[in-house]
């Protein structure tokens, strides 16, 4: 008997039938998940605020790129969060590496919610690489971004109720 490593489904191979078995989640797992996964997404974008503070706006700009890009990358990993959980809810299997390409992300949303693709690719495009690795300072910017994020957990939480 063989197990593949996933969160959501088990392999079974017998000696000439391969069955696949999945092992949904009870509907107070889903709840209990969902709670904490939402609840966890958004302490991640308070956290990304608190380290803008840090950053010290002056006009239209932040002052200090490192606590910026601190902020675009923690407010990016909270989207993230939310993001790995609708999956798992819908029962969609989670790459086993442990980074998943924004690539997989935009296939499994093309299949489900063209608007919430559309946040995911504002947040990707304004906070992981106009933020993050670019080092943006421009508050507008990075402050629409964490938004987007925001907008991308706030879209999840109807169907985490």
């Amino acid at each position: 008997m063989q197990e593949v490593l996933t969160l959501d489904f088990h392999h079974f191979i017998l000696p000439s039938i391969s069955i696949t078995i999945f092992a949904f989640m009870s509907t107070e797992e889903k709840n209990e998940l969902k709670k904490s996964s939402y609840t966890e997404a958004m302490r991640y974008i308070d956290n990304a605020k608190e380290a803008l503070q840090k950053a010290k706006r002056e006009g239209k700009y932040y002052t200090d790129a490192k606590y910026v890009r601190t902020a675009s990358g923690v407010a990016y990993s909270g989207m993230f969060l939310a993001l790995d959980t609708l999956m798992r809810i819908k029962n969609i299997q989670l790459p086993v590496k442990s980074r998943k390409s924004i690539e997989w992300y935009r296939d499994q949303l093309r299949k489900m919610d063209w608007k919430l693709l559309n946040e995911v690719n504002t947040v990707y495009s304004l906070l992981h690489l106009a933020g993050y690795y670019e080092g943006l300072t421009n508050a507008d910017v990075i402050n629409k971004g964490i938004d987007s994020a925001v907008t991308v957990i706030k879209k999840i939480k109807p169907l985490m109720n």
